[in-house]
């Protein structure tokens, strides 16, 4: 039997942090991940641009047999997923749903904080995903756009790393949030230092770890999974040359990153322009 694989996209390295909790969870499956480096970031573009971006890619995913598309990016997460579902017919997750379902859970107070890029925050969608599910909870939301070219720079532990954290978040922390939802997939490599400033009373919700778990859940009720005991394969394609993706990935991934292909999604037969290893 041949298995297909799990496709995931976004508009640029961000989404790996998602990528590397589905192989954590189900390492026996098979991936395909598109970064679209060539056109990030999505948060400056309009919602229609942003969906025609989505949109091509998805037909990208869609023409190497995917069983199911994780919309890795929380930009078009917010924009276009519902454009996404009506144009293809296949299982498609993004990453607020998840994290907003997580958070709505294990909220003790019902004052959930939302850290993400000005883009998402701007959006509010994880405001109404989550009010959507409890109206009654407060929802604070901040923008902290510093931490995701500390990430790229591996800047995670250090004194700048702790500065940015701390002024970021401590208006949080004074207006007694019980949850943070890392709403950004670059966020999850600052885990560390967000805990430090918040304190032990504040649950993280990191929406790459709750869409692997979606994931999980959807290909197991549509009895889609691959057998435990098989191995995944992980194939990666960007759309602007691969040098600083697979810099800045193997940090993601931890010096995981096979081959990376360059692809140029408006050709009509899309097809490998150019290859590169890490």
């Amino acid at each position: 039997m041949t298995w297909k694989a799990i496709g995931i996209f976004d508009s640029g390295v961000g989404g790996l942090t998602v990528l590397k909790e589905i192989v954590r969870t189900l390492p026996q499956e098979d991936t395909i991940y598109l970064g679209d480096t060539a056109r990030v970031p999505y948060g400056t573009k309009s919602p229609e641009t942003v969906t025609r971006y989505a949109r091509q890619i998805t037909a990208f995913l869609v023409q190497r047999d995917i069983k199911l598309l994780v919309v890795a990016c929380n930009t078009a997460s917010a924009v276009s997923l519902d454009a996404l579902k009506e144009s293809f017919d296949l299982p498609i997750v993004g990453v607020i749903e998840p994290g907003a379902r997580r958070a709505a859970a294990v909220t003790r107070t019902g004052k959930v904080g939302v850290i993400g890029t000005a883009g998402t925050i701007k959006s509010s969608a994880y405001s109404k995903a989550i009010k959507r599910i409890n109206p009654e909870i407060q929802v604070v939301t901040r923008a902290c756009p510093l931490f995701v070219p500390l990430a790229e720079e591996g800047w995670v532990d250090n004194e700048i790393a702790r500065l940015t954290a701390h002024a970021y978040l401590e208006g949080l922390r004074e207006e007694g949030v019980d949850t943070l939802v890392l709403g950004c997939t670059h966020y999850p490599l600052l885990k560390g230092i967000i805990a430090d400033v918040m304190g032990d009373d504040v649950k993280l919700v990191d929406s790459a770890e709750e869409t692997a778990h979606t994931v999980a859940e959807i290909l197991g009720r549509q009895e889609m999974l691959r057998p435990e005991a098989e191995r995944g394969n992980h194939h990666y394609f960007v759309t602007d040359v691969p040098a600083g993706f697979i810099r800045v990935g193997n940090r993601f991934l931890g010096g995981k990153l096979g081959d990376v292909y360059q692809v140029n999604l408006d050709e009509e037969d899309v097809g490998e322009v150019d290859g590169e290893t890490s």
